[in-house]
């Protein structure tokens, strides 16, 4: 490594470490970024990518998820100084990008919208590194609409399925636990009987036979979690109807 990227990689580290915040240093996203930044610096030192130093480097990188057509990066790219450039030339080097560490191919669900508004910044004479800029922008808010769109779809399921469960408990069907009422109960049914599970103020699990969900009840165990409790059920729903 030459004493230029050298003194770039200290500067990168000098620059995160110098971070008030204990947090900060120690957060996953921060050391996978720094981390990118420095395989980066030595990467381009080291690099056998001969026709890519520079700025075609930074443009393509820039480039690399968003959808640009392969023939119209390369026409840019060979506008910029350094030897003629081939599309497998461009196209393998955009490839080796997404194969580096923390990085990924660009995302489909991505690809009409990246498109469509490539061709109208390009049709209002827009050049290519504000197109990729706006390019960016798009692909930012678009990813945070579907990580919102796929955690409401998550709690939806997860609403739904709980809805299901409770139906087949009140219905008679044999289930999994389901909270029912207050967040420290849940029931189940096995074997065509209904259990109650309740969590008291000490930590522990415990566990009931119920007729009903206003039932209170006879007490079979007190068990340290829930997951316990659950193992347990497997042999006891099993057994003859204990008397009380």
């Amino acid at each position: 490594m030459d004493n230029e990227r050298y003194y770039a990689v200290v500067s990168m580290l000098a620059e995160y470490v110098r971070s008030p915040s204990l947090r900060h240093i120690r957060d996953p996203h921060s050391l996978q970024k720094v981390a990118k930044e420095i395989v980066k610096s030595v990467d381009r030192a080291s690099s056998v990518w001969a026709k890519w130093d520079g700025p075609r480097e930074q443009i393509a990188r820039a480039a690399a998820p968003c959808w640009i057509p392969i023939v119209d990066l390369l026409t840019f790219l060979n506008r910029l100084p350094g030897p003629a450039l081939t599309r497998s030339d461009v196209a393998q080097r955009l490839r080796a990008f997404y194969e580096e560490p923390y990085e990924h191919y660009p995302n489909e669900d991505l690809k009409d919208g990246c498109l469509a508004l490539y061709e109208a910044e390009k049709a209002q004479g827009t050049e290519m590194p504000a197109i990729i800029g706006a390019l960016q922008e798009f692909i930012e808010l678009e990813e945070d609409r579907l990580s919102r769109e796929r955690e409401e779809a998550y709690r939806r399921h997860q609403q739904e399925e709980k809805a299901r469960l409770q139906q087949r408990f009140m219905a008679g069907a044999d289930c999994g636990w389901i909270q029912i009422g207050k967040p420290e109960e849940f029931y189940c049914r096995r074997n065509g009987r209904a259990y109650r599970v309740v969590r008291g103020k000490d930590k522990r699990w415990d566990l009931f036979r119920i007729a009903s969900v206003e039932d209170e009840g006879g007490l079979l165990g007190t068990y340290q979690g829930r997951r316990e409790a659950s193992k347990a059920l497997e042999k006891i729903a099993y057994e003859p109807e204990p008397r009380w």
